[in-house]
This record gives C-alpha cells, sequence and structure tokens, in this order.
C-alpha cells in the first residue's frame, strides 16, 4: 500500500519537527544569572526614609524632657504631701 504524496512529506517531516521542538525547549533553558552588584539606593527612597524617621527622631528627643518634668511634678507632689 502506498501512502499519498502529502502523508510521506508529513511522515518524513514529523522526526525534524520532532527534534526542531526538542532543541527548542533545551534553548529556552539557560543558566540563571548571577544577581546584580547592589546599586545605589534611589533618592526617593532616602526622602521617604528620612520623612518617616523625623517624627521619630523628635519624639526621642522630647521624651528626656517629658521624663525630667514627670520627675519634678513627682518630686513636688511628695514634698506636699509631707
Amino acid at each position: 500500500m502506498r501512502l499519498p504524496l502529502s502523508r510521506k512529506i508529513l511522515a518524513r517531516l514529523a522526526p525534524l519537527a520532532a527534534l526542531a521542538l526538542a532543541l527548542a525547549v533545551l534553548g529556552a533553558c539557560s543558566k540563571p544569572k548571577p544577581p546584580e552588584k547592589e546599586r545605589p539606593v534611589d533618592p526617593q527612597a532616602t526622602q521617604l526614609r528620612d520623612s518617616i524617621q523625623q517624627p521619630i527622631q523628635k519624639a526621642q528627643a522630647v521624651e528626656a524632657d517629658v521624663l525630667e518634668a514627670a520627675d519634678k511634678q513627682r518630686d513636688a507632689i511628695e514634698a506636699q504631701a509631707n
């Protein structure tokens, strides 16, 4: 039994197509790239960090004054009680 001409061509091209597909899949597999070296920080990120840190630093600076005032008030209350 003879195959029609188009089936003969397909029968010969099928292994080539499979080989081409296998090469394409293998070509897609590559070694992972090494991570980039550290890059400089974005200026916007430092501005954001600074704007967040500013009220925290201000509160920490005031904390010592608040604690000192509380100690003075406590001493004054104890002096009046005695």
